[in-house]
């Protein structure tokens, strides 16, 4: 499930390293050890086939549908060891359709971190419009995930992103249960573990940019993709054409707690959509009044607190019911915050004791949250965050900052704060990457994000002079370009990427 990406709110709700093959954390690969250590990925060949892999793989057939062809690439699990063990690595590639004016390979990510982004080249294609013809789009599962090789702790639930609860108890239940997290992911993946990292990701793209036969790609990365892309550009420099990273992660501020940097916009945002809500009490019935509006999320918590929830099949405790209310504050668009009004209402009358069925969304999301349907996904995510900057820091700091954080941000800080299972995994094989190179960069952010937080996209912009900076005031979004139908940041992005010219200011569209 993932946290941080906007785009997939439905099941969406965290939400990162140099040795190998000559690499350190402000360097590139050496050439000559490029040549002789890498040239048996990068000169493999590409057998490129249909997507679908049977009868009811939709993702495939509508690939297929659009006309492009997928591929597995092989990626060694250790940099450091290029004779070992190897991955597959899942591509999808949607050709260009005028090489008269063909710019090369756009390489998209989704996010996450573990974030499937096999079918981002029918979604980026039509945001594109025309421009679309100019570039082979290039979607790809990161390792460990979609259908690259997989990754699965055979976890009983799919996220280890959730609120610590009412009290000191709940906060010792979500100890406990993040430090089984970890434990059963260590016995069972122990020996994959240390190489499931951003860094190594960020390698694997470099392997599939030279086995197309490129010597730069273009890329777009959402959200965690965004930190993705500014880690590829830190080890490989010099191999990036035109960059779009939309929903900006600050290096400075990617930490296990990822989540935290956001806790006064979620808060903000929760208000925001109880405003809305009870202009529409008359169709959700939630209370006529922010306040009222509020006051029912509050009684839900705190009836799930006393005994989880019977929602349908599933049973939703205080942990888990705040991340529902989470998961739909990633857009403020009216689709939404429907669905987090309607969500709301099932919880509400499971609150009072009434006999509820969830709806296809809510069920998709418990699923996913709750249940050992989640695991793989929320199995890839964990590693990939834990693997890059894992921390001990002790659990009562914890819960220092959920006390200090409730009184403002009751709703927000005891989930953004929590303990994750990153205080008990093994410490990070290779140090975090410290981004500090100037790329041409075009910087895509909502004032209101509610998961990469304005402030920190501004930083990036501050730090890479070669940078622009499109913002839309006032949005609680996060992931624009594409999906939040705003006419004018999609025009920046799409003239950006049909010339290679960067606005010469930074750009604000209204909301």
């Amino acid at each position: 499930m993932q946290i941080i990406r906007g785009r997939q709110a439905a099941v969406g709700v965290v939400a990162i390293l140099a040795m190998a093959a000559g690499t350190s954390p402000v360097t590139a690969l050496d050439p000559v050890q490029e040549l002789s250590g890498l040239g048996q990925y990068h000169a493999q060949d590409i057998n490129w086939h249909d997507c679908a892999l049977g009868p009811d793989d939709t993702t495939g057939h509508k690939l297929d549908a659009a006309g492009a062809q997928c591929a597995d690439l092989t990626v060694p699990l250790d940099y450091s060891d290029l004779d070992g063990r190897t991955l597959t690595i899942a591509v999808s590639r949607l050709r260009a359709t005028d090489p008269a004016h063909r710019v090369g390979p756009l390489m998209l990510n989704n996010g996450g971190p573990g974030g499937p982004s096999l079918d981002m080249p029918l979604t980026v294609g039509a945001a594109m419009g025309k421009v679309a013809r100019k570039y082979d789009l290039i979607g790809l599962d990161p390792r460990f995930v979609g259908r690259s090789t997989p990754l699965n702790c055979g976890w009983d639930i799919g996220s280890t992103v959730f609120s610590a609860g009412k009290g000191r108890a709940g906060f010792k239940q979500s100890v406990a249960r993040q430090r089984e997290l970890a434990k059963r992911c260590r016995e069972t993946n122990a020996d994959v573990l240390p190489h499931v990292t951003t860094r190594n990701t960020a390698r694997d793209m470099d392997v599939v940019r030279a086995a197309l036969g490129a010597q730069r790609i273009s890329y777009l990365g959402y959200s965690y993709g965004t930190y993705l892309g500014q880690v590829y550009t830190e080890l490989f420099p010099g191999r990036t054409d035109r960059m779009v990273l939309d929903g900006v992660i600050d290096p400075a501020r990617y930490t296990q707690t990822l989540l935290a940097d956001s806790t006064d916009a979620n808060e903000r945002a929760l208000h925001a959509w109880a405003a809305w809500t009870a202009a529409r009490h008359d169709t959700f019935a939630l209370g006529r009044t922010t306040g009222a509006v509020l006051a029912t999320v509050r009684g839900i918590r705190q009836a799930a607190a006393e005994k989880p929830l019977r929602v349908g099949d599933f049973r939703v405790d205080e942990h888990f019911v705040p991340l529902v209310h989470f998961s739909g504050l990633g857009s403020d668009s009216g689709t939404s915050r429907t669905e987090l009004a309607t969500a709301t209402r099932t919880l509400a009358r499971a609150a009072d004791g009434q006999h509820v069925e969830p709806g296809a969304g809510l069920s998709e999301l418990l699923a996913a949250m709750t249940t050992e349907a989640g695991s793989q996904q929320g199995s890839a995510q964990a590693a990939i965050l834990c693997g890059d900057v894992a921390t001990k820091r002790g659990t009562e700091s914890y819960w220092r900052d959920i006390q200090a954080g409730r009184k403002k941000h009751p709703f927000a800080a005891p989930l953004s704060y929590n303990i994750t299972a990153c205080e008990f995994w093994d410490a990070p094989a290779e140090a975090p990457t410290v981004v500090d190179n100037d790329v041409p960069a075009l910087l895509v952010n909502a004032t209101g994000d509610t998961r990469t937080t304005y402030s920190g996209a501004r930083q990036v912009r501050e730090r890479w002079s070669r940078s622009r900076l499109v913002t839309l005031p006032g949005a609680h979004q996060h992931g624009i370009y594409g999906d939040y139908g705003n006419a004018c940041a999609d025009a920046q992005v799409n003239a950006y990427l049909a010339d290679g010219r960067l606005p010469r200011h930074d750009v604000s569209c209204r909301a």
